[in-house]
């Protein structure tokens, strides 16, 4: 079959699209508002983008008032977000994080999560008292039971136009100034997915969790397709000090 994306019928029951990409890492993000309120929700258009240093992505579509959703406002009003890794384990919290709720509610607090201080990410909340008000530095809560957590800086938005309602997208890019793991996921210095359990988005309402891994090398002998596929920071720049030397 071939069909043209909002030209032509596609003649399935189904808009196949999104359960064409798949499975898509969930963006499990938490904020502060600039008046302090905590946000947590997640977004299955999420990824990283390169390694040294790291960058990650993720995007939210305009709401159905055609209005960016709150995340992107706490991001954008504070310069600062947190990634927590969405689990098995943690699956119906996320679910719940998912529901829409006026600006402002805790989702930390409808899902029934415990918070965790970010070491890094604060944010300079206007407080009141005195009649002046005041401004009090807080930390960035991220969800004390995902295993792996990401803080983040943020860098740029990137909006591309759609159709109303809800077309519009808005394009978060950050970069990743600290990571959480927790020790009980490692295996052998390595994350261990089998641990963490990680679930995904497919198409629909349908979700994976991966609990199981296979390994294949790319051919070759080129050292730095094997370190980008890696990730590795270290081994990265010992390539720059090569090629330092050698210029």
């Amino acid at each position: 079959m071939f069909y043209r994306p909002g030209k032509d019928d596609h003649g399935l029951p189904h808009d196949p699209f999104k359960a064409c990409v798949v499975p898509r890492p969930i963006g499990w993000i938490s904020t502060l508002s600039p008046t302090g309120h905590a946000n947590l929700a997640p977004y299955s258009q999420f990824n990283n983008l390169t390694f040294d240093p790291p960058y990650v992505m993720f995007s939210a579509n305009q709401t159905l008032s055609q209005q960016q959703k709150d995340t992107v406002k706490n991001v954008e009003a504070t310069g600062v977000f947190c990634w927590n890794l969405a689990t098995y384990e943690l699956r119906e919290a996320v679910n719940i994080s998912a529901e829409p709720v006026p600006y402002g509610v805790d989702e930390f607090e409808r899902a029934g999560l415990e918070k965790e201080d970010s070491t890094m990410c604060s944010v300079d909340v206007k407080t009141s008292g005195g009649g002046k008000g005041k401004v009090e530095k807080r930390r960035v809560p991220m969800v004390k039971k995902s295993p792996v957590r990401f803080e983040c800086e943020y860098y740029t938005t990137l909006r591309l136009p759609g159709n109303p309602p809800m077309g519009t997208v808005d394009v978060v890019v950050a970069k990743v100034v600290g990571i959480h793991i927790d020790e009980r996921v490692l295996t052998d210095g390595k994350v261990d997915v089998a641990k963490t359990e990680p679930i995904a988005r497919c198409g629909y309402y349908s979700y994976a969790v991966v609990r199981e891994t296979f390994d294949m090398q790319v051919p070759g002998d080129d050292k730095t397709v094997l370190v980008g596929l890696e990730g590795s920071t270290k081994l990265h720049r010992g390539i720059q000090e090569e090629l330092a030397e050698e210029g």
